[in-house]
């Protein structure tokens, strides 16, 4: 069974997913000041999901360049939305291999096989992964309104879906 924090990513990753639904490859990649562009916000959110998931949680890492391209402190960027969204599917596809083994005692654990060790625990790391989505979310909800866009998703959508236990 998916653990409820786990299913509460899940939930963070469609609203998220939803949010973005239609918008123009030529949109994503405006800049409005001090804003990063929505391209930036994809992945972003996947170089953070690599970095927890893959990287501390399996070991592994899939892409190598992207926390260079839109990783915390990197200078601004605009990289192209389709290959953002690429890498934002194969990365949180394969972080959900170690999101199905979080149990309520995972979340008291440290990952401190890498190096530098996180000194937070899985639970607290989870917690922040959701509530970074839940931070870029209203900020691309906001960047799509400043350019214009009609007829947005009504937020927090359809939670019918979502197992708590």
């Amino acid at each position: 069974m998916v653990h409820p924090l786990v299913s509460q990513l899940h939930f963070a990753r469609s609203e998220f997913v939803r949010c973005l639904k239609g918008v123009p490859p030529e949109d994503a990649i405006k800049r409005i000041e001090p804003l990063n562009c929505l391209s930036w916000i994809v992945g972003h959110l996947a170089a953070q999901e690599q970095n927890l998931w893959l990287e501390h949680g399996l070991g592994k890492v899939l892409d190598n360049d992207l926390p260079k391209i839109v990783g915390f402190g990197q200078p601004a960027s605009t990289p192209e939305w389709d290959e953002m969204w690429a890498r934002w599917q194969e990365i949180t596809a394969a972080a959900d291999e170690f999101l199905a083994t979080v149990s309520d005692e995972t979340l008291d654990n440290r990952f401190v096989h890498q190096s530098p060790q996180l000194t937070e625990t899985v639970g607290i790391l989870l917690l922040r992964n959701i509530y970074h989505y839940w931070h870029h979310l209203g900020e691309a909800h906001a960047i799509r309104q400043v350019l214009g866009h009609r007829d947005l998703p009504v937020f927090v959508g359809g939670m019918q879906e979502v197992r708590l236990k």
